[in-house]
């Protein structure tokens, strides 16, 4: 067990666009951050939320009251760094104890340069954000008057592409399996091509779990370039930012429909979606969190899934194209559809989870099922 040692906290300020102010104490690195607002009802799994690229250019809110308490490790990350613009919390657990841990999260955000805000009432800005939505906010320690000004200039998160901060640059294997509890294949059965959008690891290694040769290519490979790798499949990963920015994907993706099986998550089941024709909104507030309720419509069970998305593809416009199979028990929005003509399925919510239940990690063996009927 050890003890974070802080200097004395400054106070500092998260200023929404719509001139709310909320005020608590600086944590982690110094200085000054923009980004969209937004919150995340996990009661675990802060680790992997630093790290998912899903919440490059957000500024995280908590809704667990302490956070921290069992440090940092090097098993967690679900990439080499944090993506998100900022991290609040209602209180930052001076004390971390963890056999595994290594560092602080007080450390790790100065180490890596994240500006965060503690001894905030995260239950009101949960509340204001569910009630007037995710909204851009600066966290400073400057004029709260001028930050408002700042966060009423700075752009909405919608239209942009920010694929490109997250995204491989280099094409790469990917041979890691899963944690000693998970099942492993016995066998390689197929190769697949995973197009990275902001890819998480653990979906890597799920892959890799069903018996799956993976290869990571960056955002922008073309089609061409992508079946000259011979994949039995091709992954469409998760990743931030407005899907209907990215026209490059949605160019790729359509070239791609009918050659070869598709399964895309979160991001990639938007992207998708877009390439057969639909179209997308953006969520008032979004879905994240490891408690979202999802049916899926062809065996009515209920799944409990992890979720980290903004956007939602408007099922209505993707009719006689492709069916509905899961929906959120929430709000009624389209969790997952398959396309009527090849079978290429996607879903909007995590089923590798990282953190989260694993009632959903049967699709990435429907995806090799695809695989092996596309192959016979």
């Amino acid at each position: 067990m050890t003890t974070t040692a802080q200097t004395t906290p400054k106070k500092a300020h998260l200023a929404l666009a719509d001139g709310t102010i909320f005020t608590g104490i600086s944590v982690g690195a110094e200085g000054e951050t923009t980004g969209e607002a937004v919150f995340t009802t996990g009661m675990t799994g802060y680790q992997e939320v630093l790290t998912d690229p899903s919440y490059c250019g957000q500024i995280v809110t908590m809704t667990a009251p302490q956070i921290g308490n069992t440090g940092v490790n090097d098993e967690d990350p679900e990439t080499d760094r944090p993506y998100l613009a900022g991290f609040i919390m209602r209180e930052l657990s001076p004390v971390v104890s963890n056999w595994r841990s290594n560092l602080s999260l007080h450390d790790y955000l100065v180490k890596h340069g994240i500006v965060g805000l503690a001894e905030v009432d995260t239950r009101a800005l949960t509340r204001h954000l569910r009630d007037n939505g995710a909204q851009t906010g600066v966290i400073g320690t400057g004029d709260p008057a001028a930050l408002v000004a700042k966060a009423k200039a700075a752009p909405s998160m919608e239209g942009l592409d920010l694929t490109h901060h997250v995204s491989t640059q280099k094409v790469y294997e990917w041979t890691e399996s899963g944690t000693p509890w998970t099942t492993q294949s016995p066998r390689t059965r197929h190769h697949v091509v995973a197009v990275d959008f902001g890819i998480k690891r653990n979906i890597l290694r799920c892959l890799v779990d069903a018996g799956c040769k993976v290869t990571v290519v960056p955002a922008r490979t073309s089609a061409a370039d992508i079946l000259a790798l011979k994949p039995s499949g091709v992954f469409l990963s998760n990743g931030p930012g407005d899907p209907a920015a990215v026209t490059y994907a949605i160019e790729t993706i359509e070239q791609l429909v009918g050659k070869t099986p598709l399964f895309g998550i979160c991001l990639g089941h938007q992207l998708l979606g877009l390439a057969l024709g639909g179209s997308t909104y953006k969520l008032k507030f979004g879905h994240r969190g490891l408690n979202q309720p999802v049916k899926d419509l062809v065996t009515g069970r209920i799944e409990i899934t992890t979720q980290n998305h903004g956007f939602c593809v408007d099922v209505e416009s993707m009719a006689g194209k492709a069916t509905m199979t899961h929906i959120h028990l929430n709000d009624g929005t389209c969790q997952g559809f398959e396309h009527t003509e090849t079978g290429s399925f996607a879903v909007q919510y995590h089923p590798e989870a990282a953190a989260g239940p694993h009632d959903s990690r049967y699709l990435f063996e429907r995806f090799v099922d695809r695989m092996n009927a596309a192959s016979a």
